[in-house]
């Protein structure tokens, strides 16, 4: 009897351990930017954002790829925090104020910033 009681308590502690473990999830969606300055903004904004694991921006795709913990932060945060740091992520957009301080190749929504030189 004793034995059965401790299998089951095992068990139990078993499935909490394995159930409660990080909940890691991938994400990806469209950030809007030119450089590797836009890059290194994009990724250091998402990496302070608690539970970010992963945060990397192709500027040639302008696809944004990240690795979090669902439990600690919300794909809603990574994604305003990035809008903080002057980057338009799908239907949200940087305040003007703070776009407008981005280093000029960097201003996506201006189309001769393609034409610069980008570093």
């Amino acid at each position: 009897m004793k034995l059965k009681i401790l299998y089951s308590l095992c068990t139990f502690f078993f499935i909490l351990v394995i159930h409660g473990q990080d909940k890691n999830k991938n994400a990806s969606f469209k950030v809007q930017g030119n450089c590797s300055m836009c890059e290194s903004r994009i990724e250091k904004a998402a990496l302070k954002t608690k539970g970010v694991k992963f945060a990397s921006w192709n500027a040639t795709t302008k696809t944004f790829e990240m690795i979090f913990n669902e439990n600690t932060c919300s794909l809603d945060d990574v994604k305003k925090a990035i809008v903080k740091a002057g980057h338009d992520v799908d239907s949200l957009s940087a305040e003007s104020k703070v776009y407008d301080k981005l280093p000029p190749c960097c201003q996506y929504r201006d189309p001769k910033s393609m034409e610069m030189e980008h570093h």
